[in-house]
């Protein structure tokens, strides 16, 4: 049997980018269509609506990206820590810091039996790094520093940033869908008759397939990001070893977070430890993360 090919984790890393952004585009391109095919079949006054109900999605995305990491504690109910009261904690995170050429973030501590941690913020200079009492306890030193060099990655990589873009487009197609959808009740037969029925009816398809595609295509996004964090965790820490054994605890860790699904995109692993399909999964397996790391 031939032995697996070696996988490099600068391949990797850059691979898993461009898988991205080329996602981003799919995205952004069926924000266009849609666009573009309700622009043909509707006046001006419909998009003065649109445009509106955009501008207030918009402001609301900023809102929260310039607070995420307020928001994201609070939610959980993390408490920062001192250098005295987690010393193992702040040493990994300074060492791994001074390698990956970071600035330190703010270290925080949030209930919870399960192996997991999450990192946010805007930009590195205004990042905190969150790990659950669980992986303070069940961790050794070298699963710690391969689980927070994983989160410091994605502070690296403005994966934060990357995220919210993906976020506010996909927000903007689901509102454009909405109105669209919804003025096929509140316009009369006769407004109708003056459009093209084949329009009306591509129009109609658009808006119903097109915020599930790009929620799909939002939720690839997210897992090729995690790769990439992987693979940046075996950068930072220059072995794979640490972050495969934590991986194979977290699969043993039958317990479960007690945190809002809208978070559980910002979490190393799932924060439910249910069988779903990688399609609509925030993670990728963590049998193919150990699989890949395995390799490198």
């Amino acid at each position: 049997m031939k032995s697996q090919e070696r996988i490099s984790f600068y391949n990797q890393i850059s691979g898993n980018k461009i898988k991205s952004f080329f996602l981003i585009i799919i995205i952004f391109a069926v924000l266009i269509a849609l666009s573009y095919v309700i622009g043909l079949i509707y006046s001006q006054y419909f998009f003065i609506i649109l445009i509106f109900g955009i501008i207030i999605s918009i402001l609301y995305v900023l809102i929260s990206y310039y607070n995420s990491d307020k928001i994201a504690l609070a939610s959980v109910n993390a408490r920062e820590v001192s250098y005295n009261e987690a010393r193992q904690l702040h040493n990994s995170v300074e060492g791994l810091c001074l390698a990956s050429g970071l600035p330190k973030p703010r270290i925080y501590v949030m209930p919870g039996e399960q192996i997991n941690a999450f990192a946010s913020g805007r930009n590195p200079e205004h990042s905190v790094v969150c790990v659950t009492e669980g992986a303070l306890k069940k961790l050794s030193k070298q699963e710690l520093e391969g689980v927070i060099a994983h989160e410091l990655s994605h502070i690296a990589n403005y994966d934060i940033r990357f995220m919210t873009l993906a976020a506010v487009m996909v927000g903007m197609i689901a509102i454009i869908s909405q109105i669209f959808l919804r003025s096929m009740w509140f316009s009369s037969g006769r407004d109708r008759d003056k459009n093209n029925a084949v329009l009306i009816i591509i129009g109609i398809v658009l808006a119903i397939l097109a915020p599930i595609v790009v929620q799909l295509v939002q939720l690839t996004i997210s897992r090729k990001r995690e790769y990439a964090a992987d693979a940046s965790s075996v950068k930072f820490t220059r072995s794979p070893t640490g972050l495969i054994s934590a991986l194979r605890k977290i699969r043993g860790d039958k317990t479960e977070l007690k945190v809002s699904g809208a978070l559980a995109p910002l979490f190393m692993s799932d924060i439910k430890r249910r069988d779903l399909s990688e399609l609509f999964a925030t993670h990728p397996s963590i049998e193919k993360r150990i699989e890949i790391l395995e390799r490198m």
